[in-house]
């Protein structure tokens, strides 16, 4: 009986550990996104926005932004906000990065296309500024769109790529 109630208590935790911490991105990510929940939001990179402020920063171009559209009960948002945050880090003062919570938002939300979470949007200044002074093309860019968690180490690639001249990223995760 013991050793049925052993076998059937290893087998339960180790399906709870499966569904806790997935392997596409291990406990690793899971024990950073924890950590991460403590830091105050003062102290992220990755600054949460409102739609209003959004639409500022989309008229105000220094640096290349990159937006994360996410929901807080979206598990794949929510193992990806720590790889997120360190991407942040490693491009502080190159690149804005913001994080934009669609059902607080839902109309900036709307306004972007945002149908699938997380929705990465790597935006840049148009480059054409005859036509955007004269109204006839935004001032943003779109250079990418990806609807799905990533690593950092591909937000970091893809915004090499878009923004300061690398290699295209052969393969995300």
């Amino acid at each position: 009986m013991i050793a049925l109630l052993t076998i059937l208590f290893l087998a339960l935790s180790s399906s709870a550990t499966a569904f806790l911490t997935p392997s596409r991105y291990g406990a690793q990510a899971v024990k950073r996104f924890s950590t991460e929940r403590l830091m105050a939001e003062g102290e992220k990179v990755a600054k949460q926005v409102t739609g209003e402020q959004l639409e500022a920063m989309l008229q105000e171009w220094e640096t290349p932004l990159v937006v994360d559209a996410y929901a807080t009960w979206c598990g794949p948002c929510l193992l990806m906000a720590p790889e997120f945050e360190e991407a942040a880090k490693h491009f502080d003062g190159k690149c804005r990065f913001v994080k934009i919570d669609t059902d607080l938002e839902p109309n900036m939300a709307a306004r972007l296309g945002i149908m699938g979470l997380p929705t990465l949007l790597f935006l840049d200044k148009n480059s054409d500024t005859k036509s955007v002074e004269e109204g006839k093309a935004p001032v943003a860019v779109l250079k990418e769109r990806i609807e799905g968690a990533l690593r950092k180490d591909s937000i970091v690639a893809v915004c090499d790529y878009h923004f300061f001249g690398g290699a295209m990223p052969t393969q995300l995760s």
